[in-house]
Protein backbone atom coordinates (compact mmCIF):
# COMPACT_ATOMS: atom_id res chain seq x y z
CA UNK A 1 0.00 0.00 0.00
CA UNK A 2 1.32 3.42 -0.98
CA UNK A 3 0.51 5.27 2.22
CA UNK A 4 2.29 7.34 4.82
CA UNK A 5 1.49 8.92 8.16
CA UNK A 6 3.83 11.65 9.32
CA UNK A 7 4.05 14.12 12.17
CA UNK A 8 6.23 17.19 12.63
CA UNK A 9 6.23 19.01 15.94
CA UNK A 10 8.28 22.15 16.56
CA UNK A 11 7.95 25.16 18.85
CA UNK A 12 6.09 26.87 16.00
CA UNK A 13 3.79 24.17 14.63
CA UNK A 14 2.33 20.72 15.13
CA UNK A 15 1.40 18.98 11.87
CA UNK A 16 -0.12 15.50 11.52
CA UNK A 17 -0.73 14.16 8.03
CA UNK A 18 -1.90 10.91 6.45
CA UNK A 19 -1.55 10.32 2.70
CA UNK A 20 -2.88 7.50 0.51
CA UNK A 21 -1.72 7.75 -3.11
CA UNK A 22 -4.33 5.22 -4.24
CA UNK A 23 -7.33 6.87 -2.65
CA UNK A 24 -10.30 8.56 -4.22
CA UNK A 25 -9.61 12.22 -3.46
CA UNK A 26 -11.18 12.26 -0.01
CA UNK A 27 -9.81 14.86 2.37
CA UNK A 28 -10.10 16.25 5.86
CA UNK A 29 -8.04 19.41 6.17
CA UNK A 30 -7.82 21.60 9.28
CA UNK A 31 -4.83 23.94 9.38
CA UNK A 32 -6.34 27.07 10.90
CA UNK A 33 -5.79 28.84 7.56
CA UNK A 34 -9.09 28.79 5.69
CA UNK A 35 -7.89 29.56 2.17
CA UNK A 36 -5.04 27.05 2.51
CA UNK A 37 -7.52 24.39 3.66
CA UNK A 38 -9.49 25.07 0.47
CA UNK A 39 -6.37 24.71 -1.70
CA UNK A 40 -5.29 21.44 -0.04
CA UNK A 41 -8.82 20.08 -0.49
CA UNK A 42 -8.57 20.87 -4.21
CA UNK A 43 -5.11 19.28 -4.38
CA UNK A 44 -6.47 16.07 -2.88
CA UNK A 45 -9.54 16.01 -5.11
CA UNK A 46 -7.57 16.51 -8.32
CA UNK A 47 -4.72 14.16 -7.43
CA UNK A 48 -7.04 11.39 -6.27
CA UNK A 49 -5.00 11.17 -3.08
CA UNK A 50 -6.76 10.66 0.21
CA UNK A 51 -5.34 13.34 2.48
CA UNK A 52 -5.87 14.12 6.15
CA UNK A 53 -4.11 17.12 7.65
CA UNK A 54 -4.41 18.53 11.13
CA UNK A 55 -2.14 21.46 11.90
CA UNK A 56 -1.86 24.04 14.62
CA UNK A 57 0.68 26.80 14.65
CA UNK A 58 1.65 30.28 15.70
CA UNK A 59 -0.88 31.91 13.39
CA UNK A 60 -1.06 34.85 15.81
CA UNK A 61 2.38 35.72 14.40
CA UNK A 62 1.42 34.89 10.80
CA UNK A 63 0.55 31.78 8.82
CA UNK A 64 3.95 31.24 7.19
CA UNK A 65 5.21 28.53 9.57
CA UNK A 66 2.00 26.54 9.27
CA UNK A 67 1.89 26.63 5.46
CA UNK A 68 5.58 25.83 5.03
CA UNK A 69 5.54 23.02 7.60
CA UNK A 70 2.53 21.39 5.95
CA UNK A 71 4.53 21.46 2.69
CA UNK A 72 7.46 19.80 4.48
CA UNK A 73 5.30 17.05 5.98
CA UNK A 74 3.39 16.45 2.74
CA UNK A 75 6.71 16.15 0.89
CA UNK A 76 8.06 13.68 3.44
CA UNK A 77 4.85 11.64 3.24
CA UNK A 78 4.89 11.61 -0.57
CA UNK A 79 8.50 10.39 -0.62
CA UNK A 80 7.74 7.67 1.92
CA UNK A 81 4.57 6.51 0.15
CA UNK A 82 6.43 6.23 -3.19
CA UNK A 83 9.23 4.13 -1.72
CA UNK A 84 11.68 3.01 -4.42
CA UNK A 85 9.31 4.29 -7.16
CA UNK A 86 9.12 0.96 -8.93
CA UNK A 87 6.61 0.95 -11.79
CA UNK A 88 5.52 4.58 -11.59
CA UNK A 89 5.07 6.86 -14.58
CA UNK A 90 7.52 9.38 -13.00
CA UNK A 91 6.55 12.42 -15.09
CA UNK A 92 3.31 14.36 -14.96
CA UNK A 93 1.96 17.39 -16.81
CA UNK A 94 -1.30 19.25 -16.32
CA UNK A 95 -2.83 22.39 -17.76
CA UNK A 96 -5.72 23.71 -15.70
CA UNK A 97 -7.92 26.67 -16.64
CA UNK A 98 -9.93 28.55 -14.03
CA UNK A 99 -12.01 31.03 -15.98
CA UNK A 100 -9.49 33.57 -17.35
CA UNK A 101 -6.52 31.94 -15.58
CA UNK A 102 -4.44 29.13 -17.05
CA UNK A 103 -1.65 27.37 -15.14
CA UNK A 104 0.64 24.56 -16.29
CA UNK A 105 2.44 22.27 -13.84
CA UNK A 106 5.08 19.74 -14.84
CA UNK A 107 6.61 17.37 -12.29
CA UNK A 108 9.37 14.77 -12.33
CA UNK A 109 9.68 12.39 -9.39
CA UNK A 110 13.40 12.40 -10.07
CA UNK A 111 14.82 12.22 -6.57
CA UNK A 112 16.27 15.70 -7.16
CA UNK A 113 14.73 18.74 -5.54
CA UNK A 114 13.98 21.74 -7.69
CA UNK A 115 11.02 24.10 -7.87
CA UNK A 116 10.34 26.91 -10.28
CA UNK A 117 7.27 28.96 -9.42
CA UNK A 118 6.29 31.29 -12.23
CA UNK A 119 3.14 32.66 -10.68
CA UNK A 120 2.43 36.35 -10.16
CA UNK A 121 -0.73 37.59 -8.52
CA UNK A 122 -1.98 41.09 -7.78
CA UNK A 123 -3.47 40.40 -4.37
CA UNK A 124 -1.11 40.27 -1.39
CA UNK A 125 -3.63 38.20 0.57
CA UNK A 126 -6.49 35.86 -0.16
CA UNK A 127 -8.53 35.62 3.01
CA UNK A 128 -6.04 34.79 5.76
CA UNK A 129 -3.42 33.51 3.27
CA UNK A 130 -0.42 35.53 2.09
CA UNK A 131 -0.12 34.81 -1.62
CA UNK A 132 3.70 34.71 -1.55
CA UNK A 133 3.27 31.51 0.49
CA UNK A 134 2.27 29.60 -2.65
CA UNK A 135 5.93 29.52 -3.62
CA UNK A 136 7.07 28.71 -0.07
CA UNK A 137 4.66 25.75 0.07
CA UNK A 138 5.81 24.48 -3.34
CA UNK A 139 9.49 24.85 -2.40
CA UNK A 140 8.98 22.90 0.84
CA UNK A 141 7.01 20.18 -0.93
CA UNK A 142 9.57 19.79 -3.74
CA UNK A 143 12.50 19.79 -1.34
CA UNK A 144 11.11 17.13 0.97
CA UNK A 145 9.49 14.94 -1.70
CA UNK A 146 12.70 15.22 -3.70
CA UNK A 147 10.88 16.11 -6.89
CA UNK A 148 11.26 18.64 -9.66
CA UNK A 149 8.32 20.97 -10.25
CA UNK A 150 7.74 23.77 -12.74
CA UNK A 151 4.56 25.73 -12.09
CA UNK A 152 3.89 28.39 -14.72
CA UNK A 153 1.08 30.88 -15.00
CA UNK A 154 0.34 31.15 -18.69
CA UNK A 155 -2.23 33.88 -18.17
CA UNK A 156 -4.55 35.20 -15.51
CA UNK A 157 -6.01 38.25 -13.81
CA UNK A 158 -7.94 37.11 -10.75
CA UNK A 159 -5.57 36.11 -7.93
CA UNK A 160 -7.93 33.49 -6.48
CA UNK A 161 -8.36 31.86 -9.88
CA UNK A 162 -4.60 31.78 -10.51
CA UNK A 163 -3.74 30.17 -7.17
CA UNK A 164 -6.62 27.71 -7.46
CA UNK A 165 -5.49 26.67 -10.94
CA UNK A 166 -1.96 26.17 -9.57
CA UNK A 167 -3.08 23.79 -6.82
CA UNK A 168 -5.42 21.90 -9.16
CA UNK A 169 -2.74 21.51 -11.83
CA UNK A 170 -0.23 20.36 -9.21
CA UNK A 171 -2.71 17.70 -8.09
CA UNK A 172 -3.34 16.51 -11.62
CA UNK A 173 0.37 16.43 -12.53
CA UNK A 174 1.15 14.43 -9.39
CA UNK A 175 -1.70 12.03 -10.16
CA UNK A 176 -0.14 11.26 -13.53
CA UNK A 177 3.42 11.02 -12.16
CA UNK A 178 2.58 8.54 -9.36
CA UNK A 179 0.32 6.40 -11.55
CA UNK A 180 1.43 2.82 -11.93
CA UNK A 181 2.43 1.46 -15.33
CA UNK A 182 2.44 -2.23 -14.49
CA UNK A 183 6.21 -2.38 -14.94
CA UNK A 184 8.45 -3.90 -12.28
CA UNK A 185 11.29 -1.49 -13.02
CA UNK A 186 12.32 1.95 -11.82
CA UNK A 187 11.82 4.45 -14.67
CA UNK A 188 15.42 5.65 -14.86
CA UNK A 189 18.47 4.54 -16.82
CA UNK A 190 20.39 4.96 -13.56
CA UNK A 191 18.20 2.34 -11.92
CA UNK A 192 17.38 4.71 -9.06
CA UNK A 193 15.18 7.74 -8.42
CA UNK A 194 16.40 8.46 -4.92
CA UNK A 195 18.70 11.34 -5.75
Amino acid sequence: MRTSTRRRRTKETDVELTLDLDGSGLSSIVTGVGFFDHMLTLLAAHSGFDLRVTASGDTHVDVHHTVEDVGIVLGDALAEALGEKVGIRRYGTAYVPMDEALVRTVVDLSGRSFCYCGITVRAKRLGDFDTELVEDFLQALASHARLTAHVDMIRGRNSHHIVEAAFKSLGRALKEAVSETGSDTIPSTKGSLTG
